[in-house]
């Protein structure tokens, strides 16, 4: 995770840097905008079962390259086509634990549960992706080939697929882990990027479920969704 964080801060530095570069370039009327992406996001899971709650700080982590390939002579507007990895953790008090019949789910209760007989006290719990991603963006900016600092709304769907979905648990005894086979692989959803300049505000609704069908807890069916919110970053 401090890795990560170290990247991420360094990634943006380097956002900056660039597009103060772009002030001294000669003038290019064939210019490419936000070719590289760096986001971060806090993580929220709706359509939740009764007693569900979210602990710790659920976080994502998203980077990768996306093809700007404007569509009229101004190049304002535009459509992006990527290719990206993310990685996202939903902590919550929904345990999932591996039996014999499959994946079973129970709501961990005033942070205490039952494992080999014994009481343990759970630290943390959460549910780990890591996804290949295809973001396609329809883009608007109001650049232009001498200006760098500019207002953006790109709006679009993002597609992934997961190629490490995990249940986590961490109690004051033990850690353990398992590849959990409920996490559905093709994740897909709307997403929204508005902002100026550096900063920009990113939103991804999920319209696919979190797990596949059949997911219960104390004979209550849920469908999670993700919904992340937070902020990313353009590289030219």
């Amino acid at each position: 995770m401090k890795q990560l964080l170290f990247g991420f801060i360094l990634l943006t530095n380097l956002s900056v840097l660039a597009q103060n570069d772009r002030q001294s370039d000669h003038m290019d009327l064939k210019y490419l905008e936000d070719q590289f992406y760096l986001g971060i996001t806090y993580n929220s899971l709706l359509n939740k079962p009764t007693d569900f709650t979210q602990r710790n700080l659920s976080y994502g982590l998203q980077g990768g390259f996306i093809k700007d390939i404007p569509v009229n002579a101004d190049r304002t507007f535009a459509i992006g086509l990527g290719l990206g990895y993310a990685i996202n953790s939903y902590y919550s008090n929904l345990w999932a634990s591996e039996t014999s019949e499959g994946v079973e789910y129970s709501i961990i209760d005033e942070d205490v549960i039952t494992l080999d007989g014994n009481e343990v006290t759970v630290k943390r719990n959460k549910f780990e992706t890591h996804l290949l991603e295809v973001p396609l963006e329809f883009r608007w900016r109001n650049s232009s080939p001498n200006v760098y600092k500019f207002t953006r709304i790109y709006a679009g769907m993002k597609f992934g697929y997961i190629i490490g979905g995990r249940s986590k648990l961490v109690t004051s005894s033990d850690k353990s882990s398992f590849e959990n086979p409920d996490i559905r692989k093709f994740q897909y959803g709307l997403m929204l990027n508005v902002g100026y300049n550096t900063f920009n505000i990113h939103v991804y609704y999920a319209l696919s479920k979190l797990l596949e069908d059949g997911a219960f807890v104390d004979s209550e069916s849920f469908d999670l969704q993700p919904l992340r919110i937070g902020l990313i970053f353009y590289i030219l």
